[in-house]
């Protein structure tokens, strides 16, 4: 007879390391509600209201703004292998792990990828772009907005511009950066976004939230194919070359999102009630407490970290508001650190990789997670895991440091606490 397994009863965390993070309750309870058949007018309706809260995060009034079933690399990839016809040029700044990351699913897509890159904790200036761009003249530039493997975030708003001057399409991925800092995707001319819910978002990895322009969308229609067995009468395929996958072809996805519903694919429900909420909550709480939120909780934790003779990671103008790197201490092992502060107080921070790898750690501080109380137990253990490990740090001078930042604004405790 098949042995079976115990009930699941994972042990509770504080996920703070760069994603995925704590899921907010009020989005557990959202996917805990009935199933609904994809039809059902209901859930369409829920469908349009997905449509219409996500033009609010993206900031856009772009109509195409929906969901791609996956988690959000899924996003990034839906875009890229319905855009990209083998051939095109792709130009990719590269300051981290998920810069290689588009030129690998460009490269995928039979485009000609042309890399630049810079020094993993800094990010370009918009002229050393703008000049690859004529040098190169690519179809589509591929930009992350924050990287997380170095914590850094790319500024956009004079590039999107630069390559709306140039004839240049600008696909970014914010899936890390979302939410925790500002992105206008109409105002800074961006032509594509894709991102996750797993972040600043505080869902569950699985769902990816898109926006296309109407440029995209038309380059897209024209490689429309609809598969067989679902196509509608009077169809006539594009003259395009077919877009290589039916999973990801956002031309049929449209299309189930739109009045037609066409039946491509049978959609995540309780995902989908994630990403509502998600999007709900965040537009609840307003962009601006939501930004200071996160901006006041990174400067409490880097104060923190240098209260306790450590050095922060990279660029520290141009770092990410909702995850920080710190330098990993000579004297100690950084993985060792790390399961100590897991197995000991339950708490979870991050490593990185490529040529990061064993030399700092990453600290998110994102979205449900970005909270004061997590702040506080996170430089806490640290401090005292890292005394046991042979680093020298005053007792209590993370949290002091920390709580200075936070008294500077008294009163906000109870907002940044529960959006």
């Amino acid at each position: 007879m098949q042995n079976l397994y115990s009930e699941l009863s994972p042990p509770v965390r504080r996920l703070m390391g760069p994603g995925p993070v704590e899921v907010d309750p009020r989005v557990l309870n959202a996917m805990s509600m009935p199933m609904l058949g994809q039809f059902d007018p209901h859930f369409t309706e829920y469908m349009n209201e997905v449509m219409s809260l996500y033009r609010g995060i993206f900031r856009t009034n772009n109509q195409w703004t929906m969901l791609v079933d996956g988690t959000a690399r899924a996003g990034i990839e839906a875009v890229m292998v319905s855009l990209l016809s083998p051939g095109d040029k792709v130009l990719v700044p590269v300051f981290g792990r998920f810069g290689h990351l588009l030129c690998e699913i460009a490269t995928r897509c039979k485009a000609e990828v042309i890399p630049i890159e810079t020094t993993w904790g800094e990010v370009f200036d918009p002229q050393q772009i703008e000049d690859a761009i004529k040098k190169y003249q690519p179809k589509v530039l591929g930009c992350v907005q924050g990287d997380t493997s170095t914590t850094m975030a790319q500024p956009l708003a004079e590039i999107g511009k630069i390559c709306r001057a140039n004839g240049v399409m600008i696909c970014v991925d914010a899936t890390a950066s979302i939410t925790g800092m500002p992105l206008d995707t109409d105002d800074w001319q961006l032509d594509a976004v894709t991102a996750g819910l797993q972040k600043c978002l505080s869902g569950p990895p699985g769902i990816a939230p898109i926006t296309i322009n109407d440029q995209v969308a038309e380059v897209i229609r024209k490689r429309k194919h609809i598969e067989l067995g679902i196509r509608p009468d009077g169809y006539e395929a594009s003259d395009g070359e077919m877009i290589s996958s039916n999973y990801f072809d956002l031309s049929m996805i449209m299309d189930y999102w739109s009045e037609a519903r066409l039946n491509h694919h049978t959609e995540a429900t309780s995902m989908l009630y994630a990403a509502r909420e998600c999007a709900r909550i965040v537009l609840q709480e307003g962009w601006q407490n939501r930004f200071e939120r996160h901006s006041i909780t990174s400067e409490a934790l880097v104060d923190g970290l240098r209260a306790m003779d450590l050095d922060v990671f990279g660029d520290v103008s141009n770092k990410m508001p909702n995850v920080t790197g710190v330098y990993i201490p000579k004297t100690v092992t950084g993985d060792k650190v790390r399961m100590e502060m897991l197995n000991d107080f339950g708490i979870e921070i991050g490593t990185s990789f490529g040529p990061l790898h064993g030399k700092i750690w990453r600290i998110g501080t994102m979205g449900f997670g970005c909270r004061k109380d997590n702040v506080l137990a996170c430089l806490s253990a640290l401090e005292m895991t890292l005394r046991r490990n042979g680093h020298s740090a005053t007792a209590g001078s993370g949290v002091d440091a920390a709580l200075a930042v936070y008294n500077r604004t008294p009163g906000q405790d109870a907002a940044r606490a529960r959006a």
